[in-house]
């Protein structure tokens, strides 16, 4: 029993940090109806529909399918790693951060113990770690943290692309760079037989995700966008109800509560926006190396209307420490399972190579707003 509450602290450390500090927060506001108005429905709403039909995706195949054919393509070291990091980078788009990891790193992970190419197995995974954060900015679908900007602030789907696009085309400007750097050996990857993939299904969950797109753009109301997904999955495979990370919508749900509580107070608004005032892109980047860029987000937004600041602020926070972006994590774990892992050798490579990336960025955000 202690080993799986230790187990759970360990793994849901923003959640239990999220629920502790709203709880702290009842003592100042006790409970009331007003509660019901701090939770942003349609982020949840939305969230939650995106990370089922993406599931279902997930579950029949259809990202390993696509990323095996392009594989079968290559036939050196360098290209491999090209195939798999752009794999990351473009699907986040699309596909959240976290899911282009969950997908693509434990595929990555076969594709080179089977081409014997172990000694590229923590760089290959540091970037496609790095190419995920990148790649998924550029869209309100890419992570939580742009999906909840651009509900909250109502940000015009076109003022959204061109204030992250500069940022994602030097971003993967910088990976090809720094892949081009990398050792080329000549390999051959072999086709992976995988499971027959249902047209039927293919196509109801196509279906399905552009349903999810138009009430992204607010062209189809959110509660039968939910619905509609729901009662598909249902139909299609029920155990994809329970396959969902639940806990993510509970950390929002808890930060909007504190931070719903704590906005109400005028002696801590006061104080914060004061403290953020024309420091939000500063701010969120600390933030979020300590508390991860999803919560960094939702807390600063009560204190600023500055948003294109904490946009960016926010996914480049996503950079740095390991917990900066809780999909970092999810790579670190698949790796740590490999055989003759390194932690202590991945976490220095992971350090450094996020610090660049930072410094790249910075650097662009200077250029492009001098």
């Amino acid at each position: 029993m202690k080993t799986k509450i230790f187990n759970f602290i360990k793994h849901e450390i923003v959640f239990i940090i999220s629920a502790f500090m709203a709880i702290i927060s009842m003592f100042f506001l006790h409970p009331n109806k007003s509660y019901i108005d701090y939770i942003d429905f349609r982020v949840l709403a939305l969230l939650l529909s995106l990370m089922l039909v993406i599931a279902g995706f997930q579950k029949i195949g259809t990202f390993v399918f696509i990323g095996n054919k392009i594989l079968s393509k290559t036939n050196n070291s360098k290209q491999i790693i090209f195939t798999m990091v752009l794999l990351c980078f473009f699907s986040s788009m699309f596909l959240t951060n976290d899911v282009a990891l969950i997908t693509f790193v434990p595929f990555s992970i076969l594709i080179l113990s089977t081409a014997n190419m172990h000694e590229f197995t923590i760089i290959t995974i540091v970037l496609q770690t790095i190419a995920a954060n990148l790649g998924s900015m550029l869209t309100p679908l890419g992570n939580p943290q742009n999906l909840y900007i651009y509900s909250i602030f109502n940000v015009p789907i076109l003022t959204f692309l061109k204030i992250m696009l500069p940022y994602t085309a030097i971003s993967l400007l910088a990976i090809l760079i720094f892949i081009s750097f990398l050792k080329k050996d000549k390999i051959k990857v072999n086709d992976i037989e995988f499971k027959k993939i249902s047209t039927l299904k293919q196509l109801v969950y196509i279906s399905l995700f552009s349903l999810c797109i138009l009430s992204v753009l607010h062209k189809v109301d959110y509660i039968l966008t939910l619905f509609i997904v729901i009662f598909s999955i249902f139909i299609l495979d029920k155990k994809i109800l329970i396959s969902i990370d639940y806990i993510l919508l509970l950390t929002f749900v808890c930060f909007f509560v504190f931070i719903g509580n704590m906005s109400n107070l005028t002696y801590v608004k006061s104080f914060v926006e004061n403290l953020i005032e024309k420091k939000e892109l500063v701010l969120s980047i600390i933030l979020s190396q300590f508390i991860s860029n999803v919560p960094a987000a939702i807390l600063l937004s009560k204190f600023t209307a500055n948003y294109k600041q904490l946009l960016i602020g926010v996914n480049i926070g996503g950079l740095g420490t390991i917990i900066a972006s809780l999909a970092s994590l999810i790579s670190y774990k698949y790796y740590i399972k490999t055989e003759n892992s390194n932690p202590k050798k991945y976490l220095l490579v992971f350090s450094v190579v996020n610090i660049v990336f930072i410094f790249i960025l910075l650097i662009s955000y200077n250029t492009f707003n001098f």
